[in-house]
């Protein structure tokens, strides 16, 4: 069965228009992403790593869990939902906050790709024998300082570039945020 999304317009509203997963946007459709940061209270965050597949660039980079929203889902349904299913983890809503909302507007290889990254983060903690990797998605986990992952992202070791640009602009803002 083919995976769904909910259409939504330039303000992050759902339309009620489904999009399937594979086929280009229409100019003027945003869909839904999520970033899943989990910190555990002493400095450290838990990162993954993507599953070398052989067909991009992402391939055994190390991340923070994301994905795109399913049709249905709200931010949040959709951050819990892929934690789980990326790491087998279950997170506490009750200590999860959202950080911001960013837009990409005509990104892409052919510049016709908009979609919103909503992005969370979770006071987390849990030994890594905890994390359950999902086949094909994740092959590795690990705890960071932010101060790793920016050494990570210099040397190439983290996602920092997608098809959009910059993968996480916002990440220097958000470890103040949630260390200040």
């Amino acid at each position: 069965m083919a995976e769904l999304w909910d259409i939504l317009d330039a303000q992050g509203n759902k339309t009620g228009r489904l999009h399937e997963r594979g086929k280009p946007l229409a100019p003027g459709d945003y869909m839904l992403c999520v970033h899943i940061w989990k910190h555990n209270g002493r400095g450290q965050w838990l990162i993954d790593k993507r599953t070398p597949r052989g067909h991009n660039h992402m391939d055994g980079k190390w991340e923070t869990t994301g994905g795109a929203a399913l049709a249905g889902d709200d931010s949040l349904t959709a951050a819990l939902r892929e934690v789980k299913e990326e790491l087998g983890l279950t997170l506490d809503v009750a200590k999860g906050r959202f950080f911001k909302r960013i837009p990409y507007v005509n990104v892409g290889e052919n510049k016709n790709t908009s979609f919103f990254v909503d992005v969370w983060v979770f006071e987390h903690d849990c030994p890594l024998s905890d994390v359950t990797f999902q086949e094909g998605e994740t092959c590795g986990a690990r705890w960071a300082t932010a101060d790793e992952i920016r050494h990570m992202m210099h040397t190439g070791e983290f996602l920092t570039e997608g098809r959009q640009g910059l993968f996480y602009p916002y990440f220097n803002e958000m470890v103040a945020w949630v260390y200040p």
